[in-house]
C-alpha cells in the first residue's frame, strides 16, 4: 500500500513536470509507473496469485488535463503539413480537413466545411473564447460568406492564438492579433 502511494505521488509530480519521455519513473516490488507523449499516465499493476501472474495496464489523463488539449495536441502533430485541398493526412492538410480530424481522434464528429463547422456548437464573444473553441473567417474577396476556420490553441485577455491550414504556410499557428486575420475574423463557437 505505501508503495502505491509513494508511486502515486510521484505520478503526480511527473505530470507537473510535463514529462514526454517513455521512460520508467518510479518502481517498486508490484507498480511501475510510465509517462508517454500524450499525457497520459500508466501504470502497470502486477497482481500475484497462487496460480499465475497477471499485468493490468490503467490509462488515466492528468485530471488538468482538458478534452480541448487533447484535441489541440492532435492538431499540433500536423503542424508544417502542406496545403492540400481536401487532406485529412500528413501528406496533406486543409483547413476544416485540420479541425474535423482533431476532433474525430476524440470522437467528436463535425462538418467537413468550415461553412458546416460555423453553425454547429454556440457562438461565443471573442473576449470568452477558450482553448478548442473554433473561430471562422472570410478569406474570400469582398466577401464576408465563412470560407476558413481556425482551432484555438491559447487564449488570455487580449491574445487568441490558432493552428490552421492555410494555401501557402500549410498547417501554421497564427495569431488573431495579426492584421489580416483580425479584419478576417467573422465569429467563434464552442463545440465542447
Amino acid at each position: 500500500m505505501k508503495s502505491t502511494i509513494i508511486a502515486l505521488c510521484l505520478t503526480c509530480l511527473l505530470v507537473s513536470c510535463n514529462s514526454s519521455k517513455g521512460i520508467i519513473t518510479k518502481k517498486s516490488k508490484s507498480v511501475e509507473v510510465y509517462a508517454n507523449d500524450s499525457k497520459e499516465i500508466e501504470f502497470e499493476i502486477e497482481h500475484k496469485t497462487e496460480e499465475d501472474s497477471t499485468i493490468e495496464l490503467v490509462k488515466t489523463h492528468d485530471a488538468n488535463y482538458s478534452k480541448a488539449d487533447l484535441i489541440i495536441d492532435y492538431a499540433k502533430q500536423f503542424d508544417g503539413v502542406k496545403y492540400k485541398f481536401g487532406g485529412t493526412t500528413k501528406q496533406g492538410m486543409d483547413c476544416s480537413g485540420l479541425v474535423s480530424t482533431a476532433f474525430h481522434n476524440e470522437n467528436i464528429e463535425l462538418p467537413r466545411t468550415s461553412k458546416g463547422m460555423a453553425i454547429q456548437g454556440e457562438w461565443v464573444d471573442i473576449k470568452e473564447v477558450q482553448k478548442g473553441d473554433l473561430l471562422f473567417f472570410a478569406t474570400r474577396r469582398n466577401s464576408r460568406e465563412v470560407s476558413h476556420v481556425g482551432l484555438v490553441t491559447e487564449s488570455r485577455p487580449g491574445y487568441v492564438e490558432f493552428i490552421h491550414a492555410t494555401t501557402r504556410l500549410g498547417v501554421t499557428i497564427s495569431s488573431l492579433a495579426e492584421r489580416y486575420w483580425y479584419f478576417a475574423f467573422i465569429q467563434a463557437r464552442r463545440v465542447l
